[in-house]
């Protein structure tokens, strides 16, 4: 399925109107690798016939199936580890000791694709920090993808999605099989609120959070979208909370009022940040 540049051109400024992610040229593959599949199943013969049928009604349902496609990003359980670990050893003992007053404490997924993320946050947490069994604890993930959302709130993954990043004890204890696939066990689903949520609008719902993980999405932006997602991510975590980035993910030139979070002196690593005048 090849594309010419005036397809490659349409599709590139519908994403880019609808979610601010810019599709250079050369990434051609990507257009066609994630609508191939979609024109297939919409029941079109050559993704160029999707295409045409989308530029005679841009405004109706396929606009919507196209930019979710294009917008659906790679995970994995507990990726690039080295940011779970400092979850565990460091955020939260901080903010639980911070916090034991009130007992509460509210954490917040952005872009949360499958589910993998916050799954894997959900059983660490379960796993290391018993006592938050009994605290007021609202746990949000957020998509655009409304494909991404029903797949994250079933929590069903196929055995190579488990094999990638899941610890043994982990899928043991929190799995259930279910012929080929497993499925995560009900008090860990039970802990998430899956929303729809686009980045560039306004972050409706999310309220205060103590935690925010937005990784690896925003580097298919352009910086001042990006600009704007700090501005809005700093409108909602509270004063002395974390944000998570990607490892390719910084604030830097764009939002000097986060930095790297710091813990009795040592720069923590894992892309974890906090608010200027905040370090621990």
């Amino acid at each position: 399925m090849n594309l010419s540049v005036e397809e490659f051109s349409f599709v590139s400024e519908l994403v880019r109107a609808e979610a601010a992610i810019v599709l250079e040229q050369g990434k051609e593959y990507l257009v066609t690798s994630r609508l191939g599949p979609l024109a297939k199943r919409e029941g079109f013969e050559t993704l160029g016939a999707l295409i045409a049928t989308l530029r005679q009604n841009q405004f109706g349902p396929l606009r919507e199936k196209v930019v979710d496609a294009m917008t659906t990003n790679e995970t994995s359980f507990f990726r690039d580890i080295t940011p779970f670990e400092v979850l565990k050893k460091t955020v939260l003992p901080d903010l639980i000791e911070k916090r034991r007053a009130e007992k509460k404490l509210a954490l917040w997924c952005a872009a949360s694709s499958s589910g993998q993320e916050p799954y894997s946050v959900a059983m660490l947490i379960k796993e290391n920090f018993p006592e938050l069994a009994t605290w007021s604890l609202s746990f949000i993930a957020t998509d655009y993808s409304k494909e991404m959302l029903a797949q994250a709130k079933n929590g069903v993954y196929n055995q190579a999605a488990v094999n990638r990043g899941l610890p043994a004890k982990y899928l043991v204890r929190y799995f259930e099989k279910h012929g080929t696939d497993w499925q995560v066990k009900q008090e860990i689903r039970s802990m998430i609120q899956y929303r729809e949520l686009n980045l560039v609008k306004p972050f409706t719902g999310i309220g205060r959070v103590d935690i925010v993980f937005i990784r690896n999405v925003l580097i298919y932006f352009e910086p001042e979208i990006k600009r704007q997602i700090f501005g809005k991510v700093h409108g909602v975590l509270k004063s002395d909370g974390y944000l998570f980035l990607g490892g390719a993910e910084t604030p830097l030139n764009l939002d000097d009022r986060f930095v790297r979070a710091a813990a009795g002196g040592t720069v923590l690593g894992g892309g974890c940040y906090s608010l200027k005048g905040e370090q621990k």
